[in-house]
């Protein structure tokens, strides 16, 4: 998941939001330029100095204070500078200072993002969500600043490259979508809402957080579990087993553990997370979005917030959504008559499928349709050595040396860092916090932590992920995950030089933002990439061709039941926004569930999945912005299909025309440069239908 901050999806100043970025050794693609040239040429930029934005992360809470202080300073003085200049006359150094500016706060926005979901002091969390409302208020006022918009607009664009024609364009609509051009009045609503959705925003993701739920088991209960997972679960001086809802205990829980019981009782646990505390949170969240996109003149927030996005309109995803269910409810159907008769092995008579059923009788269906035991590849899964695949897969794809930054000062001893180079040439530095611990994220992520801009600064990014350790052995499913995540990290180094910081990274439409990490996932399962890194924790052995097969035959059963799972969600997200708010959020729920999730019972008797659902903050009214990227990436795999997916010369030509080019043209630009042709829907739906 790339992890959009706070200031990217709050109604404020999109232009100033979130990114990833890396900078390339070989040139972005040539712009499209206007006849004449620009009136001065820029200098030659001087190498930017070295990485070093985790000190500010791993200090005190005054020295972090300190620098949400100096960016808020830094853009109060670029904002008065560019009010200065004739923007007729001196346009260049108008965008520069608007650039500095909203540069600056994003720099604040993305400490803040990260440390309020890293950081192990309470206080320092603290600080971090008390600096994130005081920049987005700055970017609220920013964003409705009629002086800034006024000189921004008057910049003769016409001797300006395509990227920066581009990037302006986006800007002056997000300040029109701020409010900029109403009276004094609506702004200043404008900007009370912006404030108090970021409060809620933050709110419903601290009760997430911190709501780790703990069920006790008997080890009989424990049943079916591989034996490391009931080794680093030793019964206490009760004899009970303490499980919780973390990823690494829930997951391998609900596929392995034989006992229907027990699996409920962790299903029921997990989905009372955040209970009741985000029930209100999360009516006020819905409200005070609508609030605000109705004073903006738009009918929902739905539609505000698709208007940026590659749909457009809060039509064009729901259409979408129907397209793919059409599309997939054949087939999951089908899915899912298997897995009830596969349980009616084990109980006689059932009648249905409950969902803490799905994981364990996916399982067993793959292991005794396909010869596939998940547990069997666990022991080619090693966290170490997975690490060590994904990153020389990425190495020797794109050509990169990943240096260990031993200097760089980190906010948990667990984290790593690495500088990315390519050749001799540094390209950023990425941050690997890989490990749960008490009060971190509890999904998997990536956050930007610095926007690479050419000359004056490298790219940052962390991966905030909640694997085992060193040792420890993962499943096929993290794996997975493992190379989704690394997708959006490359991403944010590849894209990290541009001329402006407003373009760098992955600026791009937020539902083309996954399509990256929804393509290299697929390297998971590739037998060629497998071979490079599955080794057996014990005997080194690689993985067996014939065990990948096996992998790869049972990855194609249960597709169309997660593709309906992530339409339900996706559903689920979209109708929150459209409706007026005041409706029953679990009522609306179900409604959907009964229309698109073929299990009858999911959502029952006091569970509340949805105050758990973090995306309902993050991506608000977008989430299906997973399966609309994913689309797109399917489209993009034929290619790799085509040359291979270790071939240089294929992923060469996807960084420079999909990745490093940024936020500086429109993602259906991007694609049609790597594709040589517009995107569709075609290969998405031969994957639905391959067996």
């Amino acid at each position: 998941m790339k992890r959009l901050t706070a200031l990217t999806l709050s109604a404020a100043f999109v232009a100033a939001g979130c990114s990833h970025g890396t900078a390339a050794t070989e040139p972005a693609p040539q712009q499209a330029q206007a006849p004449a040239p620009a009136p001065t040429p820029a200098p030659a930029p001087a190498e930017p100095p070295p990485p070093r934005i985790s000190s500010v992360l791993s200090g005190t809470v005054q020295e972090y204070t300190a620098a949400c202080d100096a960016d808020l300073e830094l853009a109060r003085t670029q904002i008065a500078r560019l009010k200065t200049l004739d923007a007729r006359k001196d346009g260049r150094a108008v965008l520069a200072a608007y650039d500095e500016a909203s540069g600056a706060l994003t720099a604040a926005t993305n400490r803040s993002s990260l440390a309020r979901e890293v950081q192990p002091d309470a206080a320092f969390r603290d600080a971090a969500r008390e600096c994130e409302q005081r920049v987005d208020s700055a970017n609220v006022a920013l964003s409705q600043d009629r002086g800034v918009y006024d000189a921004l607009s008057a910049v003769d664009l016409s001797h300006e490259d395509a990227a920066t024609r581009y990037w302006m364009e986006r800007s002056l609509l997000d300040f029109r979508r701020a409010g900029v051009d109403r009276d004094d009045a609506t702004r200043a609503k404008v900007k009370a809402l912006n404030e108090d959705i970021l409060k809620l925003g933050q709110e419903f993701g601290k009760n997430i957080a911190e709501d780790v739920r703990s069920v006790s088991f008997s080890p009989k209960e424990l049943d079916g579990l591989p034996e490391d997972y009931r080794k680093a679960h030793a019964p206490g001086k009760d004899g009970k087993v303490v499980i919780t809802s973390n990823y690494p205990d829930y997951f391998p829980f609900m596929t392995y553990a034989k006992d229907t019981k027990a699996r409920e009782k962790l299903w029921r646990a997990y989905r009372q997370r955040a209970f009741p505390k985000n029930q209100a949170v999360l009516n006020q969240l819905i409200a005070k979005r609508y609030e605000l996109a109705t004073l903006l003149g738009y009918e929902s927030w739905a539609a505000y917030t698709t208007e940026t996005k590659m749909t457009r309109t809060q039509k064009a995803a729901a259409d979408f959504i129907d397209k793919l269910a059409a599309a997939t409810e054949p087939r999951a159907k089908q899915e899912f008559a298997e897995l009830l008769a596969r349980k009616q092995k084990d109980v006689p008579g059932a009648k249905t499928l409950e969902p803490w059923d799905q994981d364990y009788y996916e399982d067993r269906l793959r292991a005794e349709r396909f010869g596939f035991d998940s547990q069997a590849v666990r022991p080619y899964f090693e966290y170490a050595r997975v690490k060590a695949g994904v990153m020389d897969i990425a190495a020797r794809m794109w050509g990169l040396t990943w240096r260990k930054a031993d200097d760089a000062k980190v906010w948990h001893p667990e984290v790593e860092a690495y500088d990315v180079l390519d050749g001799s040439t540094l390209l950023g530095r990425i941050y690997l916090d890989m490990h749960p611990r008490d009060d971190k994220y509890k999904h998997a992520a990536q956050f930007d932590l610095v926007a690479g801009q050419t000359g004056k600064r490298y790219p940052e990014a962390a991966l905030v992920c909640n694997f085992g350790r060193a040792g420890e052995l993962m499943t096929y499913d993290e794996v997975e995950t493992f190379f989704h995540e690394f997708g959006h990290l490359v991403h944010a180094i590849f894209a990290g030089r541009q001329e402006w910081s407003g373009i760098s990274g992955t600026r791009v439409e937020w539902d083309f933002v996954e399509t990256p990490s929804m393509l290299l996932q697929q390297w998971a399962s590739n037998p060629q990439v497998l071979t490079q890194f599955a080794k057996h924790h014990q005997t080194g052995e690689t993985i067996p061709a014939e065990l990948v097969a096996k992998l790869r035959a049972s990855k194609e059963f249960g597709k169309g039941l997660w593709s309906r799972r992530q339409l339900f969600l996706s559903a689920v997200s979209l109708d929150y926004y459209t409706r007026k708010p005041g409706f029953d959020t679990t009522q609306a729920m179900l409604a959907l569930q009964k229309k698109l999730s073929p299990f009858k019972h999911e959502y029952r008797d006091g569970t509340h999945f949805e105050l758990a659902f973090g995306h309902l903050d993050s991506y608000s009214a977008a989430y299906y912005t997973y399966l609309w990227s994913s689309v797109i990436a399917k489209d993009l795999e034929t290619e790799f299909e085509k040359h291979g997916y270790l071939d240089r010369e294929t992923a060469m030509k996807y960084r420079r025309t999909v990745l490093e080019p940024g936020g500086s043209k429109p993602a259906a630009e991007l694609v049609k440069d790597f594709l040589g042709r517009d995107y569709g829907f075609d290969a998405y739906k031969t994957y639905l239908d391959r067996n």
